[in-house]
Parts: C-alpha cells; structure tokens; sequence
C-alpha cells in the first residue's frame, strides 16, 4: 500500500467515525426526547384526571365527595411550563395555562378579542395533532385536553440537529486543519528539495563550463566541444528552474506559441523516430505573461508522460489555441490512457503507474499553472487503449483580448 491509499483509507476511516459519533449522538437524544414526551403526556394526563374530578365536585357526584379539591387544584396548578387548552366538545374554550398571550393585562384575559383570536388560532393548530387528551367528565360529556410541547422538549428537538452542525464543523476544521498542514510540509519538502538539488548541481556545472573553454582554447574536438556546452547550457537551464520552485519566478510578456515551439522543437530530438510529434500552432499570437523556462518544463512534462504512456510508438498532437479569453494547449497522445479513478489521481503527489519515478512531475506541473500563471491544467479526455489529452488554460493578456 502506497503514501496515496494510506491517506486515502485514512481519510475514509476519519469520516466513518465521524459519522459513527454522530449517529450514537443522534440515537440518544432521539431516545431523550421521546422519553420526555412520555413523561409530558402522563403528566397531561393526570393533570386532566384532576380536572374531570374537579368538575364532578362541581356537579355534587356521590363519588366525588370524598376527593381532596385543595389537592387537585395543587396538581392544576403544578403545571407551569405545558401550555394547555381545555375546550368543550364542540371547541369552545373553558380555560388556557402556560400561553403568552397577546393582552396578558386585560381585565379579563379570556375575554379580550385579541387574546381569544390568539387562541382559537393556537387550538386549529392542535387540532391537527396527537397531542390531545379526551376527558369524559360524565356519559354523553366529553372534554378535550389539547396541549403543546413544553420549552424543554421543544430545545430537545431541536438540539441533535445542532450537534449534527457543530460535528459537522467540527469534522472540516479537522479535514482543513490536517489537509493545510499536509500541504504545508509537502510544499517544504518540494521546495528544500528543489533549491537543493539547484544548489548541488551548480558546482559540477561551473566546473564543467570551464573545462569546455579550457579545452576550445586548447584545440579539441569543435564538434565535440559545441555539442558538450549544449548539454552543459541544458543543466543550466534545468538547474535554474528548480531553483524558481518555492520563489515568484519573473513573469514576462511571452508568445505562448513561441514557448510550444520551443520545448517540442527540444524534445522531438530526444525521443524515438517510431514516435511522430506533431505541432499545431495558432494562426495568432497568443500573448501570455509567463516565465518561460517554467512553461516549457510543463510542456516538457507532459510530453514525456505522453512518451512513456505510449511505450515508444505512437503519435503526439500538441495544439495551442485561443479560447475566448485563455490561450490553451492541448498535449494529445495515442497511448493506454487512464481509468476515471486515475485520472482524478494523477495530479497528486507521489502518484506514478511506473516502476521508477517519483510521482511529482505533474504535481509539480499543476503547482506551476496554476499557482504562479492563474492558470488550469487536467485531463480534458482519456479512454483506455485509445489516449489522453491533458489541456492548459493560460490567461491572456488584457491588452490582447
């Protein structure tokens, strides 16, 4: 198992306890708030027992005589948080407790208009319910009980769907927190690594430019000695761009076209004659601001990707285009191409299909699109045994638009 499938599985394994957590919270403040509502309901039910009691010492009952009434009008009176409404059968309003009405003031709250609309509005909505208990205070009269979730079980309700947000905010501050620090110490490593090796190679190479005009000054070999200070000009150059990795390269007003040309011009002369490397330039400038050296390494990137993925035979379309208001750069191979799992994981670090390589030539490649140019790079298409087609977008310059 590859760094990748580590800190893929491992991201998994984040979100399924996440989620594990979450569930266990949720399961008990389900069970919480349904056991409040049980223990609401009983409460409703004796308060509603009282009051068909109360009404039989009213209406002077024989088995009503011996009912303690100080006792029941102490358990009407116990209920201040369950707002309550007792109605007739036909839906006339007897008595409320625990409602904030609109004219709490009036002479005689139950008389204000106001007070009674309010009501008769909360009573429809309860209506509709299971909160309503029936009270047969003696045959052929019946009673109704309506009553709303108290202040507590409401909050009840509400809280598992504020410890899904908090989890939830939880959960990417973690993700963003883990993923930023990662980055972070990727870019180090990236950038240590770049300026290092920028670092050693620039002794050797010194060295080396004073042996090529020690020996043209001695009379070696012209041919010899012009090919060896190409080489030697090309690890300049390649030391140069990984010293830019980390720092804001030098941006300059570039012909994109110019900057293909450039780097398909160089590679077409170090990979295999079985393999054709066709260019298709714009009929128009393509004015970018770039840093040159750093745009031909992606291309040169790409094209080697392109080489590798067709195994030494095959043909690479490299196109440029204006698209209304970005210069583009189509890198079209003929290879294996890519399933959809790897297309989405071949610009991520340490990714490679072969069996030598560090898997940061293309991470490296986005880093500089689109980091240092604003620009984008992806796989525009790919289809197995048929070919990828990896796509630049470049931002033109105002001017030129």
């Amino acid at each position: 198992m590859n760094t990748f499938d580590i800190r893929k599985y491992g991201l998994w394994g984040f979100l399924l306890l996440s989620v594990t957590v979450v569930g266990i919270f949720l399961y008990f403040s389900d069970r919480l708030v349904k056991d409040q509502a049980v223990q609401e309901r009983a409460r409703m039910q004796i308060w509603a027992d009282a009051t068909k009691q109360i009404a039989n010492i009213s209406s002077g009952l024989p088995d009503a005589e011996s009912a303690h009434i100080d006792f029941l009008l102490s358990i009407l009176a116990g209920n201040t948080n369950i707002p309550v409404l007792l109605t007739t059968s036909d839906g006339n309003i007897l008595d409320q407790r625990n409602f904030r009405l609109p004219e709490p003031d009036a002479d005689n709250p139950m008389e204000n208009a106001e007070n009674i609309r309010f009501l008769n509005s909360k009573l429809n909505s309860l209506r509709g319910g299971d909160n309503v208990i029936d009270i047969e205070i003696e045959p052929g009269v019946v009673q109704h009980l309506y009553y709303e979730d108290s202040t507590l079980l409401r909050n009840l309700s509400i809280y598992p769907y504020i410890q899904i947000v908090v989890m939830a905010a939880f959960v990417l501050v973690v993700y963003f927190a883990v993923t930023s620090s990662k980055k972070a110490e990727q870019n180090k490593v990236w950038v240590g690594l770049s300026k290092e090796t920028a670092h050693q190679l620039g002794t050797p190479i010194s060295s080396l430019m004073a042996w090529i005009e020690l020996m043209r000054d001695s009379g070696g070999d012209a041919e010899m000695v012009t090919e060896m200070d190409k080489d030697v000009k090309r690890l300049s150059t390649i030391a140069a761009r990984f010293s830019k990795i980390g720092s804001q390269p030098q941006m300059e007003c570039h012909d994109l076209n110019e900057a293909v040309a450039q780097a398909t011009s160089y590679m077409r002369t170090r990979i295999s004659s079985r393999i054709d490397l066709i260019t298709n330039e714009c009929s128009e400038p393509l004015p970018v601001n770039m840093s040159d050296p750093l745009v031909q390494w992606v291309m040169e990137n790409l094209i080697k990707n392109a080489v590798d993925a067709m195994e030494g035979r095959g043909t690479i379309t490299v196109t440029t285009a204006r698209d209304r208001l970005s210069a583009t750069v189509s890198v079209t191979d003929t290879g294996k191409g890519m399933s959809r799992k790897m297309r989405k994981a071949v610009f991520r670090p340490g990714f490679t299909t072969k069996s030598r390589g560090w898997g940061l030539g293309l991470t490296l490649a986005r880093r500089i699109v689109e980091q240092y140019h604003g620009g984008r790079i992806y796989v525009s298409d790919s289809e197995p045994g048929v070919g990828t087609t990896f796509k630049i977008q470049l931002p033109l310059l105002t001017s030129a638009r």
